[in-house]
This record gives structure tokens, C-alpha cells and sequence, in this order.
């Protein structure tokens, strides 16, 4: 498979998350939010890495989340116990990446919002 090809179903894939998972879109609308507050905070490069890596593993997680749900319901359409399970742990990874992403906004933005403000 060419590498141009592989891209195209990559960013297939982006849109169907957008346009279906509405949490996904959140987690975008809070990436863009996150990334102006660094810009006008003026964050460190290391800071600016943090940040990136924390945001594209919060994405990374909703999307494979969306994947393990399809999969779920190709495999088992009616309703089943491990089926239900599968989905609460795929959903409870991306809660789990979103608390530790909050955490590490904190973590990162709070010395610097503080100074800024006078705090």
C-alpha cells in the first residue's frame, strides 16, 4: 500500500471520528483551547512537548475507543455482557488519558496563568 493511500484512509478515518463521536469533537474544541492558552502563557518548548504528546494521546485513545466500538458491534449486534464490557473499558481508557490530561494542563498552566494574573 502506498504511502499516499495510507494517509487517505487515515484521514478517512479522522472525519468519521469528528462526524460521529461527539466527544471527540470536545476533546478537538478543548485541543484548540488548550493550544491558545499556551500561546498567550508563552509555555517552554519542553512544556509545548508535553502538551502536544498529552493531546494527541487523548485522540489517539477516543479513536481507537470508536474502533473497539465498531468492532464490538460488527461482531456481537445483539446485546451481550463482554460486549458491554469491552465498550465501558474502551470508554474508561479515554476518561482515564482525559483526567491525566486535565492534570497535566494544571500541572503545566497554573504557575504561569498565576503570574500572568498577578496571583
Amino acid at each position: 500500500m502506498s504511502f499516499l493511500r495510507a494517509l487517505r484512509f487515515a484521514s478517512q478515518g479522522i472525519v468519521y471520528l469528528l462526524k460521529t463521536q461527539w466527544n471527540a469533537r470536545i476533546h478537538l474544541l478543548a485541543t484548540l483551547v488548550v493550544l491558545v492558552v499556551g500561546l498567550w502563557l508563552g509555555i517552554s518548548r519542553i512544556e509545548w512537548a508535553i502538551i502536544v504528546l498529552t493531546c494527541s494521546l487523548v485522540m489517539s485513545i477516543e479513536a481507537i475507543n470508536t474502533a473497539i466500538e465498531a468492532s464490538v458491534d460488527l461482531s456481537s449486534p445483539e446485546i451481550h455482557p463482554l460486549a458491554k464490557t469491552a465498550k465501558d473499558v474502551g470508554a474508561a481508557a479515554v476518561l482515564i488519558t482525559a483526567i491525566a490530561a486535565v492534570v497535566i494542563g494544571l500541572i503545566i498552566f497554573l504557575p504561569p496563568l498565576g503570574y500572568k494574573l498577578g496571583l
